[in-house]
């Protein structure tokens, strides 16, 4: 059991690590899902694939954590952006070199950014992404398309903002 656990490791950190964007955070969901998976050994069936039973342990906890996140958050923190006009700042204008695939992936819905980095880091197929997200295939297939044309805009913004949401006045 254990050496079979030992080697999904690092493919678990890599998809930790694109799904919460800090190497901390998936370090503490890798932790959290490998406990998970020792103390619910039981339920996982021998000879089907325990890298897709421990990357759907994973997935359900990080999405259970963003949920109770989600919930405790302020549901309506609004300002008056006169107020706050002397706090904002235009950020720096990245370079083609400070393009960063992190930061764009870390822009995707969850749901998006789950299943192209499950089906395009991992190597899984469309019907295991399926088991491990918990929706259909054709959800999969459809959120990856989504997934792929918005990295498509995001990776193609001008580098000087041009294109970056304009603020909007809240009331």
């Amino acid at each position: 059991m254990r050496s079979s656990l030992l080697e999904h490791i690092p493919a678990m950190r890599r998809y930790a690590r694109s799904l919460t964007g800090d190497v901390w955070a998936a370090d503490d969901l890798v932790q959290d899902t490998l406990e998970r998976a020792c103390s619910r050994w039981r339920l996982w069936l021998a000879g089907t694939n325990l890298r897709a039973w421990l990357f759907t342990v994973m997935h359900n906890l990080y999405i259970s954590e963003v949920r109770q996140v989600q919930r405790r958050a302020a549901p309506h923190l609004v300002s008056d952006i006169d107020e706050v006009s002397h706090e904002l700042h235009a950020p720096a204008p990245m370079t083609d070199l400070q393009l960063d695939l992190q930061r764009c992936l870390l822009r995707l819905p969850v749901d998006q950014r789950a299943v192209l980095l499950l089906v395009t880091v991992e190597d899984m197929s469309y019907a295991e992404v399926a088991k491990v997200t918990g929706v259909p295939l054709g959800t999969v297939m459809s959120r990856l398309s989504r997934a792929r044309e918005r990295m498509r805009e995001l990776m193609s913004e001008p580098a000087d903002g041009a294109a970056a949401t304009p603020l909007r006045r809240l009331k």
